[in-house]
This record gives structure tokens, C-alpha cells and sequence, in this order.
């Protein structure tokens, strides 16, 4: 049975996050939960082809288009906003808080449902604005980290507009044609644009800067929508692929996996994660071809799910505990078992583990570098699988294993533990029932894959062996380990000091040009006053040709002169002032 398509699904998701507030937190969260899930079974209804065709700031744009892959994305995102919102509310978000998350789901399915690139960025840009309003509502540390979070996204969606403006000069058109971005320059500044939203190594630092700071529930949201919007991006940018595209994503796999390895904040650690596990993505589109891209839109959808259920598991042992550093808890799954239950389930989806859903679409993606004689991506691909498992042995061992948490812990309330199971169980459908998966995956064209074969299981079962033996070497050394730091380390110093020697060279260039202009408006002065003295004094014979009132003229003339260069000098070093507070 097909839905004839009224409405694109982005407006009943903005429209219930407009109305959220004005409900109150049940009333408010319940709508929200109605608005997403109903998401779910409009997308799948819905006719394939370019719906509701109009103009956009004057040119042709398609504000519902539905294929294989936006019908995908628009499954999973509906499902887990659902999800999300209903932990939100079990968590004691407030409904501002749920406002904002329902404003950055909606602005999300703007962005993957839109038909052209000048709907893609601008839903692109106002989900940068509403994450990052999501972000700022909890306040304290969360603040600075949206300004950073705010400003890196600013940069990258202005490159992405610029490649679409390019990309518009040289076929003339915003429509998606299916065949990327045109011309030379255009797929660079998107993949530099793009990669800013999936995490590109350098410019990743804004995950682990930015998600383990808001509301447990704000990171549920936040884990899910940016990045996984960013690699339907660089699909559409990059549909036929890109091997250098590729490359980035098994070195994204293996940094993101070996940077999580060495935290001890528990949000900090899934975050490096979400950028490995991206890389897993980012490398099936940048292979192209009909499984791995299969595989990376499969791994979109897998991942959301694991990645959800980590983050709501966490986010309990956070809420119930007050503790966020793995040096702080211990033996956790004698008080909270479900909580443990749905971590292990989460847990072993992430690491490939067989049975699980992240077996069957990360398998995917090494197959087709396998096949595609890419060997280097699939070592690489291989050597982030082993960082995963030593990654969550760890969290795992010292949450809920090693030692025992002194404190009061009550089990997760009824809300949370909906919200976990409702996600746990799909990770194990999908995984004992690959087909299930498969039916959901976008047509890519033909090719043959089977996911239980003995090789497979075997690599699956070589790559735990090797977590759990790496763990067992490198516990003690790990625990020494303190924050480590990452790139932002560098570039937020280098642009605070930067951006503050460039305020104090303005401002002494501005007192050096004051200091100039008063003492030849001084001169002047002096020399309208008693002309006579200031020829004797220079003792130069001059003859007064101008009259007093002419002479008074010119020196109120060069006055405002130095007054106007001085307000302008005030005002750019005002602004450089507020760069430099964004970027503290």
C-alpha cells in the first residue's frame, strides 16, 4: 500500500518540536515520541521519485525525494528519535531540551530527504544550528565546547556551499543527477567540507571535545544524526567513489579506535568510536560499487542502533551514579544487570562480534576491500576491529567487572530500560537474521556476499581472540595512561594566542596612529593659534595667504579625520575581541 506524499517527513517533526514546549514535560515527550515513530512507517509507504518540486531562493528544488538511501536513513532516523526521545524523558530531560533534539531530527530528515544540493545545505546548516542550541542548553563546560562545536561546523558547511555553488557553475543545476559534484574543484571542497561532519582525521576533534558534555539524553541525539547525515552526504557527493576518500576512512577506523583505547571518561572513549566506526563507512563509499556501498549504508544503519544503545548504557550508569571516569566505578552488574545485559549486547555489535549486527555490515565493507584487492584498507580496516574489542573489554571490565562502586545504585527506572531493550533487540535480529537487514538496504546493483561463511566467522572470533589477549598485556600500562591530547590541543591554543596577538597589534597599532594623529592635530592647533611663532620656531618665512577661519577649518578637518580612523580601528578590534572569546 503506497501514501501519497502530503507533506515532507522533516514538518511534523519541526512542527511537534514548535509545540513540545507549550505541553509540558509529559504531555511534550509524548508527542515527541508520536512525531518520530510516525516517521517510520510514512517514509517506507511512500512512493520512490522527486516529490513536491519547487523554487528555492529561485531555483528548481525537490523538497522530498525518495530512493533506496534517503528511504533508509529516514527509517532509522525515525526509529531512534522515537527511542530517544523516551529515554529523554526517563533521564529528566526537560521539554526545552527534547524541543531542540526534535528541532535537529527534523532539520535532519530535511537534509537526507532533500532532492538537490541547495536543500541539502541549507537543512545541512540549520542542523548544525540546532545540535548545537541542544548542546548549549545544559550550560556550564557545554557552552565553550558549542562555540568550538559551532565554529568548525560553520567552516565546513561553507566549504560544502562552495563546492555546490561551484558544482552549480558547471552543470548548471542544483538537482542531484546521480552523478556527484561536477568538475574538478567542487569534490574537493566537499570532501574537505563533508569530512568535517564525519570526522576526518584533523578534523574530527570537535566528538570527543563536544559529546561527553551536554545531558546524557543530548548525547543520545547528538551520537546518531551529524555524522551519519554526513556520510548520506558524501555518498551523494562521491556516489561512484573515491579511493583516496577510502583510505581516510581505514585510517579514521584505526585512529578513532586507538585514541578511544587511551581514555578513562566514558563518553570521551565512545566518541573517539563514533569516528572509527564512521571510517568503516567512509571507506565503503569511498570503494564503490554494489556491496560496499551496500556495506556502508548497512553499517549506517547498524551503527545507529549499537551506537544509540552505548550511549543510553552509559548515560544510566551516569545518571545513577554521578560518575563519568572509569577510575570512579566498578562491579556495576550486580546492581544495575540490564544495564550490564544491553551494554554486552551493544558491545559485541560495535566489535563484529558474529551474531551480532555489526558482523553482518562490517563484513560487508572488508569483503569489498578484500575483493577489490585493496589489501592495505583491509589490514588497516582488520587492525581497527582489534582496537574496537580491546576498547570496550576495557569499558566493560572496569564499569561493571573490576572492583565494586561503594555508592547507593538503583537499577534503571522503566523508561530507560524500554528504550534500551527496544534497541538491544534489532542488534541481535539483525545479526542472527541478516536478511532482515538486507531488506531494508538500498538497491546498489548486484553482487554476492554470504555473511556466515567459516572464513568470516573465523576472522571474527581471530579478531576478540586478539582484544582479549591485547588487553591482558596492556591493562596495567593503560591504567597509567592520563588524557591524552588531540589535535584541538594545538589549534585551539594556536588560535587563542593567534587570535590574541592579532586584538593586541591592532590595539597598539591603534594607540600608535592615536599618538600620531594628536600630535600633528597638536601642530595644527599651534600653528592656527600664533602662526608667527611656529614660523620662527621652524625658521621658515612663510606668508599667510588663508584668513583665521579657513585655517580653523582644515585643523576640525584633519580632528574628525582621527576620530573616524579611530572608531573603525575600535570596531575591528571589538570583533576580533568576540572571535577571540568563540574560539576560548
Amino acid at each position: 500500500m503506497a501514501v501519497d506524499p502530503l507533506v515532507p517527513p522533516f514538518v511534523f517533526v519541526l512542527a511537534a518540536a514548535l509545540v513540545v514546549p507549550l505541553l509540558g514535560r509529559r504531555g511534550g515527550h509524548a508527542l515527541g515520541v508520536l512525531a518520530t515513530a510516525a516517521v517510520v512507517p510514512y517514509v517506507w509507504l511512500v512512493p520512490g521519485g522527486e516529490h513536491l518540486p519547487t523554487l528555492l531562493f529561485g531555483f528548481d528544488a525537490v523538497l522530498f525525494n525518495v530512493d533506496g538511501f534517503s528511504r533508509l536513513m529516514g527509517v532509522i532516523f525515525g526509529f531512534i528519535g522515537a527511542v530517544a526521545v523516551l529515554y529523554s524523558w526517563a533521564s529528566g530531560a526537560d521539554e526545552r531540551q527534547t524541543a531542540f533534539a526534535l528541532g535537529y531530527v527534523g532539520t535532519s530528515l530535511g537534509a537526507v530527504f532533500g532532492g538537490d544540493w541547495l536543500t541539502l545545505i541549507l537543512f545541512w546548516e540549520l542542523m548544525a544550528v540546532t545540535s548545537t542550541l541542544l548542546v548549549w542548553h545544559y550550560g556550564g563546560r557545554a557552552v565553550r565546547a558549542g562555540f568550538r562545536y559551532a565554529l568548525l561546523h560553520g567552516v565546513g558547511g561553507t566549504l560544502l556551499l562552495g563546492a555546490i555553488v561551484w558544482h552549480y557553475a558547471a552543470a548548471g543545476t542544483f538537482l542531484f543527477t546521480g552523478d556527484g559534484l561536477a568538475g574538478v574543484v567542487a569534490p574537493v571542497l566537499a570532501a574537505v567540507g563533508i569530512g568535517v561532519n564525519v570526522g576526518f582525521i584533523g578534523l574530527h576533534a570537535w566528538l570527543p571535545d563536544t559529546y561527553p558534555r551536554p545531558h546524557i539524553a543530548a548525547s543520545v541525539f547528538l551520537c546518531v544524526f551529524t555524522t551519519k547525515t554526513g556520510v548520506y552526504g558524501m555518498f551523494r557527493a562521491f556516489p561512484e567513489g573515491e579511493i583516496a576518500i577510502a583510505y581516510m576512512g581505514a585510517l579514521m577506523a584505526v585512529f578513532g579506535a586507538g585514541m578511544a583505547l587511551l581514555q578513562g571518561d566514558m563518553r570521551r572513549l565512545l566518541s573517539y568510536h563514533i569516528q572509527s566506526q564512521v571510517g568503516y563507512m567512509v571507506a565503503g563509499v569511498g570503494l564503490g560499487g554494489a556491496l560496499a556501498t551496500a556495506g556502508a549504508f548497512g553499517h549506517v544503519f547498524n551503527h545507529i542502533l549499537y551506537k544509540s544503545l552505548l550511549f543510553m548504557t552509559v548515560g544510566v550508569v551516569i545518571y545513577r551514579t554521578g560518575e563519568e571516569h572509569l577510575d570512579d566505578l566498578g562491579g556495576l552488574w550486580r546492581k544495575l544487570p540490564l544495564t550490564a545485559v544491553a551494554f554486552l549486547i551493544a558491545a559485541l555489535s560495535i566489535a563484529g562480534f558474529p551474531g551480532f549486527n555489526g558482523f553482518v555490515s562490517k563484513g560487508m565493507v572488508l569483503g569489498a576491500a578484500h575483493k577489490k584487492h585493496y589489501d592495505v584498507i583491509w589490514y588497516l580496516l582488520l587492525a581497527g576491529g582489534v582496537g574496537t574489542f580491546l576498547s570496550f573489554i576495557k569499558l566493560g571490565y572496569y564499569v561493571f567487572l573490576h572492583g565494586e562502586y561503594d555508592g547507593d545504585v538503583r537499577p534503571a527506572n522503566v523508561g530507560q530500560k524500554v528504550a534500551m531493550v527496544a534497541v538491544a533487540v534489532p542488534c541481535v535480529v539483525l545479526g542472527v537474521y541478516p536478511p532482515a537487514l538486507f531488506a531494508v538496504l538500498p538497491d546498489t546493483g548486484s553482487y554476492e556476499y554470504t555473511t556466515y561463511t567459516v572464513s568470516h566467522v573465523e576472522e571474527g572470533l581471530i579478531l576478540a581472540a586478539l582484544g582479549v589477549v591485547g588487553f591482558v598485556i596492556l591493562k596495567k600500562p593503560l591504567s597509567k595512561v592520563g588524557r591524552v591530547p588531540d589535535v584541538d590541543a594545538l589549534y585551539n591554543r594556536a588560535g587563542f594566542y593567534g587570535t590574541r596577538a592579532l586584538v593586541v597589534g591592532v590595539t597598539e597599532l591603534y594607540a600608535a596612529v592615536d599618538r600620531t594623529v594628536v600630535a600633528g592635530s597638536s601642530a595644527v592647533a599651534g600653528a592656527v593659534r600664533d602662526p608667527a611663532a611656529v614660523a620662527e620656531r621652524s625658521g621658515v618665512v612663510r606668508s599667510l595667504v588663508e584668513d583665521e577661519s579657513v585655517a580653523s577649518d582644515e585643523a576640525d578637518d584633519r580632528i574628525s579625520l582621527r576620530a573616524g580612523f579611530g572608531t573603525s580601528v575600535l570596531l575591528v578590534t571589538a570583533l576580533l575581541i568576540v572571535a577571540l572569546v568563540l574560539v576560548v
